[in-house]
Order: C-alpha cells, then sequence, then structure tokens
C-alpha cells in the first residue's frame, strides 16, 4: 500500500483551504492532518505533526509565511515547503524561496498549477507558476522579472443600452475562450445583462453555477471596499484579492485567466465623489497588476465628464492603460 503524505494548510482564507483540500484529493495518497490560519499556529502545528509537505500562504497574521518557513524548517526538518500565494511580486517571490521553500504557486492559478507543483516539491524540484516568471518550471532563478502584464482599460459610452452592449461583448468573448469573468454592475444594468446574454446564446445560469460568471451588485461590493464613503485599502486588497481568488477556479481554458468587467467607480462617481472615484481606480489598478487580472471599466459619457478639459475625466483615463469610446459615440 502507498504511503500516505502528510499535509498541513496555512492560510487564513477558509474557503482558499477548502479549495486546495478538495484539488488535493485527486491525489489519493494525499492527506490533510491540520490546518492553520496564522503563522505562529503554523509554526506549532509544523512541529507537533512534522508533516511531509507545508503549503504556506505569505500573508498571514501573526507571522508572515516568509518569517514561518525559517522557524518551521529548524522545528520539521524533513517538511517541504511549497509557498502559494496572491503575490506576483518577483521580489517576493524570490524572498520566499530563499526562505527555503521548494516552490511558488500564484493562487489565481492555483487551479492549474496546484497539483503539478506539489508533485515537484515532494520529488524535490523547484516549481514557478509560469504566470509569474514567464519561465518554464524548475528553470532556476538568477534574474528578475516583472509581474506579468495586466490590462485595466476604460469604455465612455452614450448611454445605458451601449453599456449593456459593451460588458455583453465583453463577456461572452471571455467565456468563449476559457476565462472566469466577474461582472460587477449595478442592478439595473445587469437587469438588462442577463436577457441580452441568454438571446445571444450564453448560458447564463450554467455559467454561473459552473463558477466561471460571477454576477455581483456594484453597490454591494462598494459598500465593502468603502469606509465612510472612501476607497479603505485594506479592504479593496482584502474584498478584491478573495474575489479573484474564488472566481480562479471557474477558470476553464489551458491558458484561460480571471477578467473583470464593471462600474464599481463610476457608481462612486455617479454619488458625487469623484476624488473617491478616481482614488479607487488607482488602488483598483495595482491590486489588478498583482494578481495579473484584466479589467475593463465603464462610464456613462455624460454630466460633467463630458465638459471639455475636465480634469476629473483626464485623471480617470490616467489611471487606465488604454482608453476607449462605445460604439455609439461614433469611434
Amino acid at each position: 500500500m502507498e504511503r500516505s503524505i502528510r499535509v498541513l494548510l496555512a492560510d487564513d482564507y477558509a474557503p482558499f483551504r477548502d479549495f486546495v483540500r478538495s484539488t488535493l484529493q485527486r491525489l489519493p495518497e494525499m492527506q490533510v492532518v491540520g490546518e492553520a490560519s496564522d503563522g505562529l499556529d503554523a509554526v506549532q502545528k509544523a512541529q507537533e505533526l512534522q508533516p511531509d509537505l507545508i503549503l504556506l500562504d505569505i500573508s498571514l497574521p501573526t507571522l508572515n509565511g516568509i518569517e514561518a518557513a525559517p522557524m518551521i524548517r529548524a522545528l520539521s526538518s524533513t517538511s517541504k515547503i511549497l509557498f502559494v500565494s496572491v503575490n506576483r511580486s518577483w521580489d517576493i517571490a524570490e524572498a520566499a524561496l530563499r526562505s527555503g521553500a521548494g516552490g511558488y504557486v500564484v493562487k489565481s492559478d492555483a487551479a492549474r498549477d496546484l497539483l503539478p507543483a506539489v508533485e515537484s516539491a515532494l520529488k524535490g524540484r523547484q516549481f514557478i507558476s509560469p504566470s509569474l516568471t514567464g519561465r518554464h518550471p524548475g528553470e532556476p532563478i538568477n534574474d528578475h522579472r516583472e509581474a506579468i502584464a495586466h490590462g485595466h482599460e476604460v469604455v465612455f459610452y452614450a448611454d445605458d443600452i451601449s453599456v449593456v452592449d459593451g460588458y455583453a461583448r465583453f463577456i461572452e468573448s471571455a467565456l468563449r475562450i476559457g476565462n472566469a469573468v466577474i461582472v460587477i454592475v449595478t442592478k439595473e444594468h445587469q437587469a438588462s445583462l442577463l436577457p441580452r446574454l441568454e438571446a445571444d446564446g450564453v448560458d447564463v445560469a450554467a455559467a454561473t453555477e459552473q463558477g466561471s460568471c460571477v454576477l455581483l451588485d456594484a453597490t454591494d461590493i462598494l459598500s465593502r471596499v468603502a469606509g465612510n464613503g472612501w476607497p479603505d485599502p485594506v479592504r479593496c486588497a482584502k474584498v478584491i484579492g478573495d474575489l479573484i481568488i474564488g472566481a480562479a477556479t471557474g477558470v476553464r481554458g489551458e491558458h484561460g485567466r480571471v477578467v473583470v468587467c464593471g462600474e464599481i467607480a463610476s457608481t462612486l462617481l455617479s454619488k458625487g465623489n469623484a476624488v473617491g472615484a478616481i482614488l479607487l481606480e488607482h488602488l483598483w489598478d495595482g491590486i489588478a497588476k498583482a494578481y495579473g487580472v484584466d479589467t475593463l471599466c465603464g462610464y456613462l459619457w455624460s454630466g460633467s465628464l463630458s465638459k471639455q478639459g475636465n480634469p476629473i475625466f483626464e485623471r480617470i483615463c490616467a489611471e487606465h492603460s488604454a482608453v476607449h469610446s462605445g460604439e455609439s459615440l461614433g469611434r
């Protein structure tokens, strides 16, 4: 009988631990013997359980993963460590690997990369998510690479009809190539978008059930990322990061990824908080870059935005990698 591989999961996000556990079940020899939700607990459980493999997050409370790894190696010297992190920074990945880990998996790629990384780590071979480095797994680390390129584009639409039309085309294209798409729009636009997608042959119910299409209310998400009407960097990182990690399990294509379309910032702008909208776009861009996520933001070309030389319009454009006008604007 094949010997069980005893695994410790160390991550402060319970749904992601659940995802990892269910993924590991595809390998019958894997046995999850413990879970930890902070760095100190991970060190203590590693000492107690002496697992064969530890899947370790970086952003852990008390001790982060990079701080915890050397302690774990000292207390459980035979345990192999595999980092699984949201962070796409090459500097962070190098620091994690120098701490003694056998690999580095980007969480948004975990549906594709986790099992190959586990198998490589157990065989003593290094694995790095290809989307982080652009290299083949196992290639040595000898230089620095930038984080994966991302797109953060904005479209200014003439009216609500063109908004819905633009989102529908984006969603249909994303699903066609196997991407998972997060759609964050107002309830009004969602009410028009759903029948439009169905009319175009998109089985929205099936895509939603499979996790490849995540439909969310912009006002609700805005309330979760803002405090007192202003975007909060910590909330933004947590809420948006969790959404991306969750959606990654719905990626279907071999080269699929998570993409987003929506109007959280434009919803904030419609409430009269132009500075908050610009700040939210800035925060989103940093988070999207960290995860390698493409985003399409939609704004209605009306009111103060349509004024010639408007600094708000110029600042919003400056926060995006590309600026477009909807077809109804006669581009």
